[in-house]
This record gives C-alpha cells, structure tokens and sequence, in this order.
C-alpha cells in the first residue's frame, strides 16, 4: 500500500513539474520531449538554427531542417503518436514516422503526415502525403490542434481531433517509390519538420505508445 501512494505521489509531482506528462500517461502514453531541452532529439546539420525550445514547446522558424528523434524509445514499428500542433498563417511542416536520421535534405525513409492548413501545397493537416491527401482538414491558424498517428502492421491511421482523416493500408510486398523516396513501413523514428523561412509552427505534448503486432 505505502509502494503504490509512493508511486501515485511521484506522477502527481511530476504532472505538476512537467508540462509534458499527462493523464495518458496512465495508459501507457510516454512522453518524446521534456518540455525544457532537446534531449533525446538529434537536429540535422542543415540549419540548425531553425529550431528552438520555448515554453513547453518545440518551434519550428527557419530554413529547412528536420529533429529526429534520438531517444532510447527508438526505433518505433508498432505504435500510438500523439502531438498538439499549431500553424501561422502560410506554413507548411511535417511528421515523418519509420524514418531515419539523415543529416541534409527531405527524409527519404517512412511517410509524412502533412502540416498545412494554409500554405499554398494543396496537400493539407494530416495527409499521408503524396499517398493519401487530405484536402480541407477543417482547422485554422493560430488554434491548437491534436494529431494523432497510429501504425499496426500494414494500416495507418491519421486522426486530428479524435476525427480519422486518412486509413490507409499499405500493399503486401510494396516497393519503394524512388530514389528521392521509399513512402513504405519498416521501422525507424519520427521527425518534425522545419519547411521553409516563412514556416513557423509550434509542436507541443509529444508522446507515444508502443504497441503488440
């Protein structure tokens, strides 16, 4: 009895310490970022400078570059991702999932899941992009949205809002789709996506759930 009023006092403390730690938590749901500091991210060498920590939040505003996750979680094949995300008027950003490190250029490992909601690629918030578009998510700028992407096996599930937007499964035996690239599953990391100068969004909440084949 002592062990677990121990135990529930410790994630009250941290619920309260950690804007990153949530009630989800108790499902299974573990957090990707602190809230304070990229540990656990790698930045590509391109432009670094293009992101930032800032309250509670990790912020993309630059030339293009990618944060990958690092952490000892990866890689991730099964899974439950969940994010909050908020766009400025004009942007365009990304969720790459069953990719890898690459320190230069567009990922070419996993799909990305789309964040626009008003730059001009007619690909919007939550496409499976160039796979599966949406084409009005129905969202707007400077609002706070939930994304959620969910992998079991071959399906793919994009939800925003608890609203499923994409549900694709990917072909037995599915080859990649060229050199630039693959756009299959295997298994890998995820990584935020810094698009342009005249990008700005902010990420915050990240965590994720491992799940069975």
């Amino acid at each position: 009895m002592r062990t677990k009023f121990i135990a529930f006092m410790l994630l009250a403390f941290s619920t309260l310490t950690n804007p990153s730690i949530h009630a989800e938590d108790k499902a299974g749901f573990i957090p990707l970022f602190d809230g304070q500091s990229l540990e656990g991210w790698k930045v590509a060498e391109e432009n670094p400078e293009s992101w930032k920590v800032m309250d509670g939040m990790l912020v993309c505003d630059g030339e293009r570059c990618h944060l990958f996750y690092d952490g000892d979680l990866a890689p991730f094949k099964n899974f439950h991702f969940i994010t909050e995300v908020m766009t400025t008027p004009g942007s365009n950003a990304g969720i790459y999932f069953h990719t890898k490190y690459q320190p230069t250029g567009w990922p070419k490992f996993g799909y990305e899941c789309q964040v626009n909601i008003s730059h001009t690629d007619p690909k919007k918030t939550s496409s499976l992009y160039a796979v599966e578009n949406v084409a009005d998510p129905g969202l707007k700028d400077n609002e706070w949205y939930t994304q959620e992407i969910i992998v079991r096996g071959r399906r793919i599930e994009l939800k925003v809002n608890g609203k499923t937007l994409v549900d694709y499964t990917e072909p037995v035996n599915k080859q990649p789709e060229g050199k630039q690239f693959e756009r299959r599953l295997d298994s890998g990391t995820f990584a935020l996506q810094a698009h342009d100068p005249k990008s700005k969004v902010y990420f915050r909440n990240l965590r994720v759930k491992q799940l069975d084949d």
